[in-house]
C-alpha cells in the first residue's frame, strides 16, 4: 500500500502524479536539444511551475550533467561540478620506461659469496640483475578547459538550473565559454524565470539567433486537478471533484502548491480514519498551514528589511496599529493579493493609499525599499528570489508563488 508521502511529493519528482501535459508537447520540444540542435536552449517558467521536473524527465540526472545555479558563487564552481560529474581531470600524465638485464651463472661452494647453500660440493645458479629508467611528462589545464573538453568528448547535455541566480558578470563568461560547444551540437540548456529569459543574450550579444526559447505555460486549473484526480485513488481515498477544483483555484498555477494541498488533505483524512472527504470540507486550515510553513520565513525577512542603526519612522495603518515603511509595503502587497505578476509603481502606490492613514511615502522612498527587498530576496539571506525590482522601469516582479500565497493566507499583521 502506498503512503500519502509517496504519492504527493512537493519539491520532489512526482513519480505517481506526474502530468506530462501532452497537449503542449513540451517534452518533445525539450528532447530536440539532443538532436544536434546547435542552439542554446532556454527553458523558462514561473518559480515552482515544474520547469526542473519536466526537464529532468527528458534529461535525467544519470544521462546529463546538472548544475544548480544557486550553488555557483564563482565561475570555477560550475566547471568543478562538471568535472566531478564526468569524472574528468585537469592533469594528464604520460610516462615511458627503458631497461636492461644481465644473467650471471657460475659454480661455487657453499662458502661462495653470491650463493647460499647447505652442504658441501659444487652448486650452480643463475642470478639476474635489472636496470631500468623512466621518464614522465605532465600537462595541467584550467578547470574550464578540462570541463569543456570533457563535455565535448562525452557529448551529454549540460543543464544549468536557475541560471538567473548567477551574477551577470559570471553569466557572460559562462555563455561565451559554452558558445563553441553549442556550435558543435553539444546540448546546453539554461533554466530561468520568465523575465530573465533573455539574460543569455544580454550578456553575450553573439548568441542572438543561436538561442531557442522554450516557455513552460502556466498551469490551468484542469491540469492542476490532474494531481488529486490521479493521486487520491492510489491511496484508496475519495475526494469530490468540487474540492479538487476548489484547491486548484488557490494554487496560483503551481503544481508544487497543489502537491502541498493534496498532502495536507491526505494527512487530514489519515488522522480522521476515513477514506472519503466530505463535500463541505473547508481547506482554509490547510492553506494557512502551508502559508506559514513555506512562505513565512522569507516574508519575515522582507518585512524586517536590512539592518540599520536608527529606528524607522512608524506610520499608522487604517486597520489599526503602526508599521514602518518595509511593513507598509508588505501590507500593501497583501491588500493586492497578487498572482505571479509584474506590478507598476502606480499599482503599489494605490494599494499603499488603501492601507495607510495619512500621507503616503515618496516615490524614491518606496523605490529604495523595493530595491533593498529585491537584494534580500536574491542573496543568501533568502533561499528563493521571491521578488525582483527593475529600478529603471520602477516595476516589481512577483516571481514566487509561495510568497504570493502567503500574501493571501499568511498573517501579515504579525510583523
Amino acid at each position: 500500500m502506498l503512503k500519502y508521502s509517496d504519492v504527493f511529493v512537493p519539491g520532489g519528482f512526482p513519480r505517481h502524479t506526474y502530468n506530462p501535459r501532452d497537449s503542449w508537447k513540451i517534452e518533445d520540444q525539450i528532447s530536440e536539444v539532443k538532436s544536434n540542435l546547435c542552439k542554446l536552449v532556454t527553458v523558462t517558467g514561473h518559480t515552482k511551475s515544474g520547469k526542473t521536473v519536466l526537464t529532468r524527465k527528458v534529461l535525467p540526472l544519470n544521462e546529463s550533467v546538472w548544475v544548480d545555479g544557486g550553488m555557483v558563487d564563482a565561475e570555477d564552481d560550475l566547471w568543478t561540478s562538471v568535472l566531478e560529474q564526468l569524472d574528468a581531470y585537469t592533469e594528464h600524465h604520460s610516462a615511458s620506461e627503458s631497461g636492461s638485464s644481465s644473467t650471471i651463472s657460475g659454480k661455487g661452494t657453499a662458502s661462495a659469496n653470491f650463493i647460499v647453500a647447505k652442504g658441501e660440493g659444487e652448486v650452480g645458479a643463475e642470478h639476474e640483475r635489472n636496470r631500468s629508467t623512466s621518464a614522465g611528462r605532465a600537462r595541467k589545464v584550467s578547470n574550464r578547459v578540462a570541463a569543456l573538453t570533457a563535455l565535448r568528448e562525452a557529448n551529454v547535455p549540460l543543464v544549468i538550473d536557475d541560471f538567473h541566480y548567477l551574477p551577470k558578470n559570471l553569466q557572460g563568461g559562462i555563455v561565451r565559454a559554452l558558445k563553441p560547444l553549442v556550435f558543435d551540437g553539444v546540448p546546453v540548456v539554461l533554466i530561468a524565470i520568465p523575465h530573465r529569459r533573455y539574460d543569455a543574450v544580454r550578456v553575450e550579444r553573439e548568441m542572438t539567433g543561436r538561442m531557442l526559447p522554450m516557455t513552460i505555460p502556466t498551469w490551468d486549473e484542469k491540469e492542476l486537478s490532474f494531481i488529486p484526480t490521479k493521486g487520491f485513488p492510489l491511496l484508496g481515498i475519495k475526494v469530490p471533484d468540487s474540492i479538487a477544483a476548489l484547491i486548484s483555484k488557490e494554487a496560483i498555477g503551481s503544481p508544487h502548491l497543489m502537491q502541498e494541498f493534496c498532502r495536507g488533505i491526505a494527512r487530514h483524512i489519515a488522522q480522521s480514519k476515513t477514506k472519503e472527504l466530505a463535500l463541505d470540507f473547508d481547506p482554509s486550515p490547510i492553506y494557512r498551514e502551508v502559508a506559514n510553513t513555506i512562505g513565512r520565513p522569507i516574508f519575515e525577512k522582507l518585512a524586517k528589511g536590512p539592518r540599520q542603526r536608527s529606528d524607522r519612522v512608524k506610520r499608522t495603518l487604517k486597520s489599526g496599529g503602526e508599521a514602518d515603511i518595509y511593513q507598509l509595503v508588505i501590507h500593501a502587497l497583501a491588500h493586492l493579493k497578487p498572482d505571479l505578476v509584474t506590478l507598476e509603481y502606480e499599482d503599489l502606490r494605490a494599494a499603499i493609499r488603501e492601507v495607510i492613514s495619512g500621507n503616503i511615502p515618496q516615490l524614491h522612498e518606496v523605490a529604495r525599499v523595493l530595491k533593498h527587498m529585491a537584494t534580500i530576496a536574491s542573496t543568501d539571506q533568502s533561499s528563493t528570489p521571491v521578488i525582483d525590482f527593475d529600478e529603471s522601469d520602477k516595476k516589481l516582479h512577483i516571481t514566487d508563488p509561495f510568497f504570493a500565497f502567503y500574501l493571501r493566507w499568511g498573517d501579515v499583521s504579525s510583523t
